[in-house]
């Protein structure tokens, strides 16, 4: 099984994520893990999994990992198994944030879902890594999580 791990980083978590995510998958063959700005089409080529990840910007995918992601051709991922991730704020208990959160969401649905219109088969449900704040760190053990997370979608 060959990996593409595709990420938007802007305080380094999410890449924390991806490398881990990463270093699970490597145990089923080869990986690639790149920013969203250095993946070229040929990238793509051969690939059976394709897990993308951004950190939550407003509710929504990064700027870059939405323009990534609107880039990429109708069908281009046909055939090939896909996952979602996202770094996101706890907001654990904040009247308002969770109210937002709750009417828009997070990134990972949004990426989930341009995934499969692009023709990509669900791996496994996209995944949520908290942050403790903006700027970070990862809450203890969302590495840990994500190694296991990512261990669940080659079987799935």
């Amino acid at each position: 099984m060959a990996s593409l791990v595709v990420f938007d980083s802007t305080y380094g978590n999410t890449e924390i994520v991806a490398r881990a995510i990463s270093q699970a998958l490597a145990a089923h063959g080869p990986v690639r893990t790149l920013r969203v700005n250095q993946v070229e089409s040929g990238h793509l080529d051969g690939v059976t999994l394709v897990v993308v990840g951004s950190p939550t910007h407003a509710f929504r995918p990064s700027p870059g990992t939405q323009a990534w992601l609107a880039n990429l051709p109708a069908g281009r991922l046909e055939g090939v198994r896909v996952a979602a991730f996202d770094t996101r704020v706890d907001i654990g208990g904040k009247p308002l944030p969770s109210v937002m959160a709750r009417w828009f969401g997070f990134a990972a649905p949004a990426i989930e879902k341009r995934l499969l219109r692009l023709g990509g088969n669900l791996a496994g449900p996209a995944e949520g890594f908290v942050v403790a704040t903006k700027l970070g760190p990862l809450q203890d053990g969302e590495t840990d999580r994500a190694r296991a997370w990512a261990r669940t979608l080659p079987r799935s």
